[in-house]
Formats: C-alpha cells, sequence, structure tokens
C-alpha cells in the first residue's frame, strides 16, 4: 500500500473501549475517565503482506499494537543482506522509540495480511501524564519487549540447524498445533543460516514427521518430536 493511500485510510476508526483484544494491548488497564482524554485520533488499518509499516532510521511518531496478522522486525546489515530479530504477533506492541523520541531502530514489515492501530505518540505522552496506569503498562511491555528480544537471541541463534527451527516452531506454533513457514530467504533470516539450508533442514522434518504442511506454508507440528529436536535428544 503506497504511502497515500495508508494516510487517506487512517481515518481515527479504532474502538479502543471496545477492542477484542483489550486485555492483550497497551491501554489494558485505562478506564472510560482515561479514553475522555484522548483527542487525536487512535488508526485502525488492514495492510498486505510486504508493506513497511515503518523503516529504521524514521522519526517515530506513532506507536503500534497488531491486532492480527504476522510482521517482521528487521535489521538490515552493512552488506545488504537482512536478519530479522523479532516476530510481532497478535497483541504484540512495537514501535516504543517513540515514547522516548528515538528513531524507529528495526524495520517493521508485514508478513501476513496484519490489522494494526496507530497510536500517535502524543496520545500516549497525555495519557502517561495524567494515569499513572499506562506509564506502568509501558513499563511492563518495555521489559516483555527485552525479554522477548533476549529469547529470540538464545534460542534461535544457538545451535545447529534443526534446533534452531525446532525451536523456531515451538516458539510460534499456535495453541491448535500448527504453525506458519514463511519464505525459505526469511526463514534464513530469521534463523542465522543460508536459505539453502533452510530449505534443506524444512525438507528433513516434513520427511522425518515433524511438520506435515496441511496447507500451503503452513504446518501441523509434532510437538514431541520438536521438542526432542530442539533439546538435540533425537
Amino acid at each position: 500500500m503506497k504511502k497515500g493511500h495508508i494516510e487517506a485510510a487512517w481515518k481515527g476508526s479504532a474502538q479502543c473501549e471496545r477492542c477484542g483484544i483489550r486485555d492483550l494491548v497497551l491501554f489494558a488497564d485505562l478506564t472510560k475517565a482515561d479514553f475522555n482524554l484522548i483527542h487525536l485520533p487512535i488508526d485502525e488499518i488492514e495492510f498486505e503482506p510486504g508493506t513497511a509499516l515503518h523503516s529504521a532510521g524514521d522519526k517515530a511518531a506513532a506507536v503500534y499494537t497488531l491486532r492480527s496478522g504476522l510482521v517482521k522486525l528487521v535489521q538490515y546489515l552493512p552488506d545488504g543482506s537482512q536478519r530479522i530479530v523479532r516476530l510481532l504477533r497478535r497483541g504484540d506492541i512495537f514501535g516504543l522509540e517513540a515514547t522516548v523520541g528515538q528513531p524507529y531502530e528495526h524495520s517493521a514489515i508485514v508478513l501476513q495480511r496484519a490489522l494494526v492501530c496507530r497510536i500517535p505518540t502524543q496520545v500516549i505522552e497525555r495519557l502517561s501524564c495524567e494515569t499513572p496506569r499506562l506509564h506502568s503498562q509501558l513499563m511492563r511491555r518495555w521489559h516483555a519487549a527485552l525479554k522477548q528480544a533476549d529469547d529470540w537471541l538464545t534460542e534461535l541463534s544457538t545451535g545447529k540447524a534443526p534446533q534452531r527451527l525446532a525451536r523456531f516452531l515451538l516458539q510460534t506454533m499456535e495453541p491448535d498445533g500448527t504453525a506458519v513457514l514463511f519464505t525459505r530467504e526469511d526463514l534464513g533470516a530469521t534463523l542465522g543460516i543460508t536459505t539453502e539450508h533452510a530449505s534443506r533442514t524444512v525438507g528433513e522434518f516434513k520427511r522425518s514427521g515433524a511438520i506435515i504442511e496441511i496447507a500451503p506454508k503452513r504446518f501441523r507440528c509434532d510437538r514431541e518430536k520438536l521438542s526432542c529436536i530442539a533439546a538435540a535428544d533425537c
């Protein structure tokens, strides 16, 4: 979606008080009186795969909540390659750099069609001053983001490729036991391996029955087998 179309679509349509995932997001602790302090629109819009919500180095003007879909945070390396430093899913918040006046550290790019709420920094600043509850939520979100980044680095950047892939699947598996594997390029950038190595490893998992493809890019996972591989016990 082009920038002009994005700006035209942001109409302040979000209904925060009736949000279906409000218990997961930044405004979980806010009351009706708190919402009365909001005078700028909080925009809600759906983005197609491949859309860049923001780029590394951009001036940070908003914080984002992901209501549905999948978004990757990307760091581009000096040689032109990329590393996916985190995957964002339903309920995740990103762009928190905006709350401390810093530019965005990573590029946020949609992997699966995403419904996003865009919260202007002025809204965050006012609510932080007027209601301590939001400040507490911000601190919890910072801590959760740091922990997720640490876990990502530990789990997906150490060990052999099968261990990394198994840990990735265990981390991203849905409650119904399925997980999505996107392109081999993105998978390689996530696990820190070559695209060819990523493709071979996925093939090995298919042959062993650790994953079974049930739809394009969606797999049913054998949790027991994946846990065994992740722990290097298989």
